[in-house]
């Protein structure tokens, strides 16, 4: 037989041979997989005592609540509104400490023994806050979605201001900012309007300005 016609012959031995290798792995029964552990589906709850509007609420709340949704489902606080649930919109804006937030964008667990001002603890219908007051002389509203936002970011703008902190409007960081049609839009450019009533807003934040002056 010649070299040629052997080696052939030696490659098809090797891939029956081969074949038959893999065949026969195939058919032996595979190992029992390891048992897997079951996984704990349960949320994680945890107790958190909220200072809202000046009075002390204690709730047990899945970990992962919104602030927002802790106001609005578990302490039926409703006038903050849920828009974007992204924090673009603004309609979320509560004060925690005297500073805004959008409270769709922070966990309620994060604000233990912190203040929170919503709408509803700016003013009542007795007793409306200036800023609230305003907006109404002003029309600073259409469908009204977006105006519990409005007036909380509203408030927090102007004691910004007065407390010299500047914005990238700013003209003077020296001087400090002023209460401007650019400033106020500026500041107020996280709260979105669908309506529209921009102008009616500011001339609202302007009013009760020149009421503090």
């Amino acid at each position: 037989m010649s070299s040629i016609s052997c080696d052939m012959e030696m490659s098809r031995r090797s891939i029956l041979a081969g074949g038959a290798a893999v065949a026969t792995l195939t058919t032996m029964p595979a190992p029992a997989a390891a048992p897997v552990a079951p996984v704990d589906l349960a949320p994680a709850m945890m107790p958190v005592t909220l200072d809202v509007n000046g009075h002390r609420h204690t709730l047990t709340l899945d970990t992962r609540t919104t602030l927002l949704d802790a106001l609005r489902e578990h302490l039926k606080l409703t006038g903050t509104k849920k828009g974007c649930d992204h924090g673009q919109c603004g309609a979320c804006t509560v004060l925690i400490d005297g500073r805004r937030i959008n409270s769709c964008l922070t966990l309620a667990v994060m604000h233990q023994g912190d203040k929170v001002t919503t709408i509803e603890g700016l003013g009542t219908p007795d007793k409306l806050h200036p800023m609230q007051a305003a907006f109404i002389k002003h029309d600073g509203y259409q469908c009204g979605y977006c105006t519990p936002g409005q007036i909380c970011s509203a408030v927090a703008v102007l004691q910004e201001i007065e407390a010299g902190i500047p914005s990238h409007v700013t003209a003077d960081l020296g001087a400090g900012p002023e209460v401007t049609n650019l400033e106020l839009r500026e500041r107020m450019s996280g709260n979105i309007c669908r309506c529209g009533a921009y102008s009616n807003i500011a001339e609202a934040i302007a009013e009760v300005a020149r009421g503090r002056a």
